[in-house]
């Protein structure tokens, strides 16, 4: 199994476009220290030539070209991009499906809940029926949207996406609208969790054993936004689990047999971003690597 970080960062990327938070602004002006990322998405492939696209961010365009097994191989218009899947509604993860509509067919896999939102938007009409097809997926029901690449959906802690909010509003609560994968080829096993609000037994219990796990690394502290001075929400508010702090995923984590740990869906205000930072040397000395767009793994 092949795996490729298309985009590592969180909503609005590295540097975010109106953001000149120290960490934005050393990627503008010394990306050797902090490496610009894109919105978080990845790929993954069974055989390296046709590939799953789990969540679309707003920047898979640029994505899909700095990757070339993601080029057109054939003809005159083709993808091997096959299938494509949805682990939440959230906007840095559904806005490529925008981009995604130029006649090109694939299956477009999530759940009821998270192709509901999809549904309700007329703009992702576009996606014309008869070209995209759109699959519901039920919790813990394997599926193959690639031949030889397994993938069981599991809830994990969170909320509805930000557009989505209202006084109903629960976080933490395990639904069908936050979605983990757990990903399957040649008796390997990858478990991606770009979102998640609390770490459970239950999450712990479900990625015991895989041989790479992509989880939430969103902020560093609960207050990372409130320290950085451009922000009111703590990662709590936003359904995200810290990597440190008290029960934070490192810790929370730390006793699970994992193969390799991998923090994804980073915010531009988490100063693990910063090569050689104190902060990357302590997530780093505790076994995890902090992603970078293009990083690719072979399961």
């Amino acid at each position: 199994m092949r795996v490729v970080i298309l985009g590592s960062a969180a909503g609005g990327g590295l540097p975010q476009w109106n953001c000149r938070c120290p960490i934005c602004t050393l990627a503008r002006s010394e990306p050797d220290r902090v490496r610009p990322r894109t919105q978080s998405s990845i790929a993954v492939s069974a055989d390296g030539s046709d590939w799953l696209l789990i969540n679309a961010s707003p920047d898979i365009r640029q994505q899909l070209f700095d990757n070339p097994d993601m080029h057109p191989r054939e003809g005159l218009r083709h993808s091997p991009i096959r299938a494509v899947l949805l682990t939440n509604g959230d906007v840095d993860h559904v806005a490529g499906l925008l981009t995604l509509r130029e006649g090109q067919p694939y299956t477009l896999y999530a759940t009821n809940g998270i192709l509901d939102s999809v549904n309700a938007n007329r703009v992702f009409d576009v996606m014309a029926e008869g070209v995209v097809a759109r699959r519901a997926i039920g919790m813990d029901e394997p599926f193959e949207p690639l031949p030889g690449l397994s993938v069981t959906l599991f809830p994990v802690p969170g909320k509805v996406p930000l557009w989505l909010e209202d006084e109903t509003m629960e976080i933490g609560a395990e639904t069908e609208t936050t979605v983990g994968a757990l990903i399957e080829a040649g008796g390997r096993r990858l478990a991606y969790i770009p979102g998640c609000a609390r770490v459970t037994d239950g999450l712990r219990a479900r990625i015991a054993g895989v041989d790479a796990l992509l989880f939430d690394g969103t902020v560093l502290h609960d207050d990372d936004m409130i320290r950085a001075g451009v922000g009111t929400k703590t990662g709590w508010r936003m359904g995200h689990v810290p990597m440190r702090d008290e029960n934070g995923a490192i810790d929370a984590l730390a006793q699970v047999e994992i193969g390799r740990r991998i923090f994804v869906h980073i915010n531009n205000t988490n100063p693990v971003l910063v090569e050689g930072s104190p902060e990357r040397k302590d997530v780093e000395a505790a076994g995890w690597t902090v992603a970078h767009d293009g990083l690719s793994l072979s399961l």
